[in-house]
């Protein structure tokens, strides 16, 4: 549905901290489905384990975020977004049920908890082939730059 060449066009973030690869399924205003292929290739398994590449549980939940930018950007109105950025205000109740690891696809499901003004409440989960490995309570505001 969206592909990396519109993901650049709506976030910021740029190889290797682009966590997005594409968006399967958006909601405006209520949910995102959207993934991340995950390789050998990717600079953090280089320090983050040898010998046994375990994808870090804070990358998980920053492409969360990232998904979730996504969808608050796509569901504003057709202002320009050029000056506005998302940042984090927290993110609550993280919990890590099961290892990524290189080669797997990394999914993101989000849906809005919460949305006022421009301060944005999500519930993310992450799976891999269809089992939850991820969640988090997520909270963000779009600002201008």
């Amino acid at each position: 549905m969206i592909d990396i060449v519109e993901i650049h066009n709506i976030l910021p973030h740029r190889y290797p901290l682009l966590l997005v690869d594409r968006v399967t399924e958006l909601e405006v205003g209520k949910s995102i489905k959207a993934y991340k292929n995950v390789t050998i290739g990717e600079p953090i398994f280089q320090g983050h384990f040898p010998g046994h590449p375990v994808y870090p549980g804070v990358m998980i939940l920053e492409g969360m975020a990232q998904a979730g930018g996504v969808l608050a950007f796509k569901s504003m109105p057709d202002d320009d977004l050029s000056n506005k950025v998302v940042y984090f205000m927290s993110i609550d109740g993280a919990k890590f049920r099961s290892p990524v690891r290189p080669g797997d696809r990394l999914e993101y499901v989000l849906e809005v908890v919460k949305h006022k003004g421009s301060v944005w409440v999500l519930d993310g989960k992450a799976f891999v082939d269809g089992k939850l490995t991820s969640e988090a309570k997520l909270s963000a505001m779009i600002v201008n730059k």
